[in-house]
């Protein structure tokens, strides 16, 4: 039997959760695609920005050099923010270095929560597809039990083809929850070395700046 046969031979909550399944693989499946080129654009870029930074002699002359390399937006935004603008919101309280923390703060979570984008989508397909697999499974036994009650013969032949058919679904969740458990995995390190990374930047621009502006 082809999986189009056993498709359409199921009920609507068979058909649902097989449908299901797909929709949960291909979303994972396009994350996957997705972060796997982000995150190597991002790790060669952070790179690139950071030794750009440190080689120019000014921030203005370092965010044209980081402009041209900064595809993600993800240094740039950390260098603009220590342009701080004068305000007279509550951002403005306190000195110049609680502000220069802040407005780092705000850029860093910002880069952090671009990075972390689809991670919980992996999450949640990893943690589920196997229970929607096994719902069909269990669905599909449910059905396949009562065929072999109504037959009023219970043979192997007529068991093990209904109930082998049913644990299509189970394999099925497992096939969608694989990857997406391993590829959030990898992703995970991926993105923790350029958190990291970042986090680090911000630290040095907070102390070049905050000395710079104190010896002025």
């Amino acid at each position: 039997m082809s999986l189009a046969q056993f498709f359409w031979q199921g009920d609507a909550l068979a058909r649902t959760v097989a449908l299901l399944l797909l929709a949960m693989s291909v979303a994972s499946w396009v994350v996957i695609l997705w972060k796997s080129w982000l995150l190597h654009r991002a790790s060669t870029d952070v790179a690139r920005c950071i030794a750009a930074f440190w080689q120019s002699s000014s921030i203005a002359e370092a965010l044209l050099k980081i402009q041209a390399f900064d595809r993600e937006s993800l240094i740039q935004p950390l260098v603009s923010a220590t342009n701080i603008e004068v305000s007279t919101s509550l951002a403005s309280v306190g000195g110049r270095s609680q502000q220069l923390t802040r407005v780092l703060r705000n850029a860093l979570h910002a880069a952090l929560n671009k990075l972390q984008h689809g991670q919980v989508l992996l999450a949640t397909v990893g943690a589920t597809a196997p229970f929607v697999g096994l719902l069909g499974t269990v669905w599909g036994i449910y059905h396949a039990l009562i065929g072999i009650a109504s037959a009023g013969q219970v043979t192997i032949d007529k068991i093990s083809g209904p109930v082998g058919e049913s644990l299509i679904m189970t394999a099925a969740g497992l096939a969608v929850a694989i990857p997406a458990v391993l590829a959030y995995n990898v992703l995970g390190r991926s993105i923790t070395r350029i958190e990291a990374e970042l986090e680090g930047f911000a630290r040095d621009l907070r102390e070049l700046v905050g000395n710079a502006s104190a010896q002025v």
